[in-house]
């Protein structure tokens, strides 16, 4: 039988169950930073010494020179030369939509002039150099190379440097991807040392002004520590998918959605809301079938049985207003009328809407970013999007006329505040 929880909210204990199944164990977060802030510290005073060292004995792969960690232009394209017909065109196809989805995200710049004929606006600059983190242990990822760069590439960012861990040959889709997604420069090293090397720039790795991507314990850890001398876009947890049913979907398909978050790794987490017992018991029993044929079975059979729950719900009504609670990262609302209830989703990173939308279709092709909200940030927090390698820059400019008269509410607030020099700065424009 399937290791997976069975919880029904109309048991005395599902409140404290419930709490629990979200309060997930991880990584102990205070090693993890220990081991990090050892590591960039190490490459800040080293530089590209420490670089070789940590990628040696934390990737296994060893270097003379960061130069040789660097993958050549030519040695990108090679790559996608190199692949099937079929992988250069799923490349390309799913590179047309999320560049397509991502245009329209794009902030204008804008100017308005008030009564006063003072003119208030806003300059919109893309990022000059951003990082990019793809991750490289447990698979290769070459849709996160197209969902990081292409935005950035919308947005105008001058250079994209990219990070990823290959302790062996590394893949051949994630060089093509960069090639397709047009990444200026490819190292081959991972962990808190590709981080440290990021924010702080070596002798051969630039310094860049934000870091993005997602990693493991170490590298989320080395964000952390490193944000304020870069940004970044998030501090990514482990995958997780909520999925609401009311018993009509094939139960097949249901499982196959859990075991697509399950497989990311063994902290991800796979949770299944419906009104329907008898459904649940289904899905349950198409676990059983079907996971002795999954090529990442440990992982998925471990992380179904440490973070997984069949949810036994009164009603779709319960399971929505759960659903805000947990704030999953990828919410499927696999029902017919789904997009009636849109509004009443106030807390998710990204929502696959009816039966035949499954999440995984979000990962690679949709459109929509699949860089998200995990660990119930999405009550706060957005996808990743153009907007955020474009920095906003206010503008003001003033009429004489405006200077007199805003001066005066200046000078008022001013002195209330104690600032007579900022009171000042004002007036002696009033009467100019």
């Amino acid at each position: 039988m399937s290791g997976i929880a069975r919880l029904r909210t109309q048991d005395e204990t599902f409140g404290a169950a419930f709490k629990a199944l979200l309060a997930r164990s991880e990584t102990d977060s205070r090693a993890a930073e220990g081991v990090a802030r050892e590591i960039i510290e190490d490459v800040r005073a080293r530089g590209d010494a420490a670089l070789l060292m940590w990628t040696e004995r934390l990737d296994g792969r060893a270097a003379r020179t960061v130069a040789e960690l660097e993958v050549p232009a030519r040695a990108l394209a090679a790559a996608f030369e190199g692949l099937t017909r079929a992988e250069q065109e799923a490349l390309r196809e799913a590179a047309a939509r999320i560049r397509t989805f991502h245009e329209h995200q794009v902030i204008a710049p804008h100017m308005q002039e008030d009564a006063l004929g003072s003119r208030l606006g806003q300059k919109v600059t893309a990022l000059d150099r951003v990082g990019l983190y793809v991750p490289g242990g447990k698979a290769a990822y070459p849709s996160s190379v197209l969902m990081n760069a292409i935005p950035a590439r919308i947005a105008g960012v001058g250079e994209l440097v990219m990070m990823v861990p290959a302790p062996g040959a590394p893949p051949p889709l994630v060089l093509a991807a960069a090639y397709v997604a047009e990444v200026d420069r490819v190292f081959l090293a991972g962990g808190a040392q590709a981080i440290a090397a990021l924010a702080y720039g070596t002798a051969s790795v630039p310094r860049v002004d934000k870091i993005v991507g997602p990693g493991n314990a170490y590298v989320a850890a080395a964000k952390r520590l490193v944000f304020g001398q870069v940004a970044i876009d998030m501090i990514a947890g482990p995958s997780e998918v909520a999925i609401v049913c009311d018993g009509a979907t094939d139960p097949s398909w249901i499982a196959y959605d859990l075991f697509a978050q399950a497989e990311h790794d063994e902290g991800a987490q796979a949770l299944l809301f419906a009104p329907d017992e008898a459904f649940l018991e289904a899905v349950a029993s198409e676990i059983d079938r079907l996971l002795p044929a999954m090529e990442r079975r440990a992982i998925i059979e471990k992380a179904l049985a440490g973070h997984g729950a069949l949810i036994a719900v009164r009603d779709l009504d319960e399971a929505l207003a759960l659903v805000n609670e947990v704030a999953p990262e990828h919410l499927e609302l696999s029902f017919d009328g789904a997009e009636a209830v849109l509004d009443r989703v106030r807390h998710a990173g990204a929502i696959f809407v009816g039966r035949h939308t499954a999440e995984s279709l979000g990962d690679y092709c949709a459109g929509p970013n699949h860089v998200l909200p995990t660990s119930g940030t999405a009550r706060f927090s957005s996808p990743l999007g153009v907007y955020d390698f474009q920095k906003r820059t206010s503008i003001v400019f003033c009429t004489p006329q405006g200077a007199a008269v805003l001066g005066k509410t200046a000078s008022i607030l001013a002195r209330g505040e104690g600032l007579t020099a900022h009171a000042r700065s004002a007036e002696c424009r009033m009467h100019g």
